[in-house]
């Protein structure tokens, strides 16, 4: 008897190690986008380095789970771990909202210590939701991408604007239009049915979906430098071994320095395709760029006045 149940104990423990080995990773965005391709190459480094024990599927285009949903799915278990772009999850928590406030970073070097700024707080309330953050990748600068030039906030009055995130809405508001959720993968039915009429995201969204089918003007305004972030659900991440976690954080600061690094190429690349298919690529009126400049403005002391403290230390740190 005793042997049946050693026996038995052992086998349990055994597929309990088995179930742990596969982790699941949805991803929002197709395998042609960096933050995706970063994905792959933290999922194969963590297998390499762990000699196989843990295998981490990587999820791409919001296949497994739809993007506004992933939070949820790893904060519940219902996946390991996540990758989510930082905005989406703005209703939940004010720190999440500075990666979409326009003009407030817009080149790589102050959308860098903008993330360093916040980390601390990103850390703090991901924690509280049961997440762990592993790394962010940032986007190339958002820009605007409509049917007709642009050299005004006039030209775009009474437009639809596509919004995936509840700053992008308020600002869509600000801007004189319409704003309507739409995700990635939605982006070339919405513009070919009427849906949306304008966007505002990065040459590489823009590249990859092939943007010339259905736009023909990139105003190169560079609003803000968003980024993604991937997290882990921290009981599936303290189940592992100290030495299985240790290659996760390591595979995860690889996967954040790599990040960081091609984000700019990819925006020179991404901004190039656009033109070699047909896409009229222009610098900002000034008069464009005054008028978002005080929407900007307006989104930072609306954020501002809707968080505590702590925010307030965020934006202080960061304009030091």
């Amino acid at each position: 008897m005793k042997n049946i149940v050693t026996g038995s104990i052992l086998m349990g423990s055994l597929l309990t190690t088995v179930q742990a080995a596969q982790w699941h990773m949805p991803t929002p965005y197709g395998d042609a986008n960096h933050p995706t391709k970063v994905a792959h190459q933290f999922a194969e480094e963590i297998k390499t380095n762990t000699k196989g024990e843990l295998d981490i599927t990587v999820h791409s285009g919001a296949s497994l789970v739809k993007h506004p949903e992933i939070p949820r799915a790893v904060r519940t278990g219902q996946v390991q771990m996540g990758e989510v772009f930082i905005g989406i999850m703005g209703n939940t928590h004010p720190v999440f909202k500075h990666d979409n406030i326009p003009f407030l970073a817009t080149n790589y070097d102050d959308a860098q210590k903008l993330w360093d700024a916040a980390k601390p707080e990103m850390n703090k309330q991901l924690n509280k939701e049961g997440m762990t953050l592993l790394y962010a990748v940032a986007w190339p600068a958002q820009s605007l991408y409509s049917k007709e030039p642009v050299n005004s906030l006039a030209d775009l009055g009474g437009l639809r604007m596509r919004a995936y995130s509840p700053s992008t809405s308020r600002l869509a508001d600000l801007m004189g239009t319409t704003p309507t959720t739409i995700q990635v993968p939605e982006i070339p039915q919405a513009f070919s049915t009427g849906i949306i009429d304008a966007m505002i995201t990065s040459p590489s969204t823009g590249a990859n979906g092939q943007a010339w089918d259905y736009v023909k003007h990139y105003t190169d305004i560079q609003a803000w430098i968003p980024k993604n972030v991937v997290v882990v659900n921290t009981r599936a991440f303290k189940r592992l071994d100290k030495a299985t976690q240790q290659v996760i954080l390591d595979a995860a600061a690889n996967a954040e320095t790599k990040g960081w690094e091609i984000v700019r190429d990819q925006a020179k690349k991404d901004t190039q395709t656009l033109m070699d298919n047909g896409i009229v690529v222009t610098q900002p009126s000034t008069e464009l760029l005054n008028e978002l400049s005080v929407i900007g403005a307006t989104m930072e002391a609306e954020w501002l006045a809707e968080s505590g403290p702590e925010i307030k230390t965020l934006i202080d740190n960061y304009k030091k």
